[in-house]
């Protein structure tokens, strides 16, 4: 009975110990897989350690290599710059040798071609001049010399204005034209009726279809001639008897900067002289000098153009007579008016100054100034005032 109880009491406690026993065998397994994880760890990191050691030593032996060989590369560069250099001297001084053989041996030829361009330009010029004197009828035989006296007509309308007979016409009318910009043109039947004061209420009434644009118009043989107003370049003619436009024509290169600087609003100036129909303009192209052009008024046509050296700076306005072109000057303020540049189309006279062609008696501006070639007179407006202007001429 005793050895029964003693049993019963060992078997639990055996139990018990290889149950510990079995935990203890387990710990140790982990214990060890643990150590091998680690000594794994340790030989990966020490491989990593010795590569990196050697990549940085074959990355310090491959940044020596390049550094030497780029101080070469410069080396040879510096040799091959001089090199080039030299070829390059030495071409330019052979190309020179060249150019300058070549000039010996065709010195003759170049003279021979020269020489007869030479007298091609000299033909087509005496040509074109020979052409122009028979366009222009060069009859006219004098030239201006002074301006001996002025004649104050009227005094009526604004600043700015014109008036003028018609020279291709027998008939004594005045016409007047007021304002830079209007469409009604004043006809009187001739001076003295002009002149009395009730002037306007005996005038003609003439209206235009389309009105004009500065005070650079002209009459000739019944037509007026007159730069449109809202067009840049566009001239008119206008019938004077019949109220009705004949016939128009655009002006090239004219209407962008006024003809004259003391007038800007006169930016194509229309003038008469012995040979006819004339048109004055002022291009940027040219500096602001003024451009003179002849005009065909039957076919409304440019028949030649000059530019010439008479400048629109301090201008205030011009006239034609006799192919020659006379620009009238002043100062900003106002003061006494003068030719200061005269220009022959056909040569006989150089372009120059004249500043001792003053006009007389007088001290102020002019709106516009226009000749009669039939009368050898100025019809001239200044600040209001309806003036005439007698001419003395001489021979050229």
């Amino acid at each position: 009975m005793v050895a029964l109880q003693v049993h019963f009491l060992l078997v639990p406690s055996l139990v018990s110990i290889m149950g510990a026993a079995q935990y203890v065998m387990q710990d140790a397994a982990l214990l060890s897989y643990i150590d091998q994880r680690f000594l794994s760890l340790e030989r990966r990191l020490e491989k990593c350690s010795q590569d990196l050691l050697e990549y940085v030593d074959e990355f310090r032996e491959l940044s020596k290599a390049a550094l030497a060989r780029l101080a070469r590369m410069s080396t040879d560069k510096a040799e091959l710059e001089g090199e080039v250099e030299n070829l390059l001297t030495r071409v330019e001084r052979a190309q020179r040798d060249i150019d300058y053989f070549g000039s010996i041996m065709d010195s003759n030829a170049c003279v021979e071609v020269h020489e007869d361009l030479l007298k091609q330009q000299l033909l087509e010029e005496a040509e074109e001049k020979k052409r122009l004197k028979l366009m222009l009828n060069a009859s006219c035989d004098h030239m201006l010399a002074g301006i001996r006296s002025l004649k104050v007509v009227k005094k009526t309308g604004g600043k700015h204005g014109s008036w003028m007979k018609d020279p291709g016409k027998k008939h004594a009318k005045i016409y007047l034209l007021s304002g830079s910009v209007n469409n009604v043109i004043l006809e009187f039947a001739n001076i003295m009726a002009f002149m009395e004061n009730n002037q306007t209420l005996k005038a003609r009434r003439v209206p235009l279809p389309m009105p004009w644009e500065g005070t650079g118009h002209v009459i000739y043989q019944g037509f007026l001639f007159y730069h449109r107003h809202g067009s840049l370049n566009e001239i008119v003619k206008f019938h004077l008897q019949r109220r009705n436009v004949a016939d128009q024509m655009l002006l090239p290169g004219a209407g962008r900067i006024p003809a004259y600087q003391l007038s800007p609003q006169t930016k194509i100036d229309l003038a008469l002289d012995e040979q006819g129909l004339w048109a004055l303009h002022a291009e940027p192209e040219t500096g602001g000098n003024i451009v003179l052009t002849k005009i065909n008024p039957v076919a409304m046509a440019v028949e030649h153009s000059w530019d010439t050296p008479c400048s629109s700076r301090d201008a205030e306005a011009a006239f034609m007579a006799c192919n020659t072109l006379h620009v009238v000057y002043n100062s900003p303020s106002g003061g006494s008016s003068r030719i200061q540049c005269v220009y022959d189309v056909l040569g006989a006279l150089n372009a120059h100054t004249n500043p001792g062609l003053h006009f007389p008696k007088r001290q102020g501006g002019h709106s516009s100034v226009h000749y009669n070639p039939k009368e050898r007179q100025l019809f001239a407006w200044g600040d209001g005032s309806q003036i005439i202007y007698k001419l003395h001429t001489e021979q050229k």
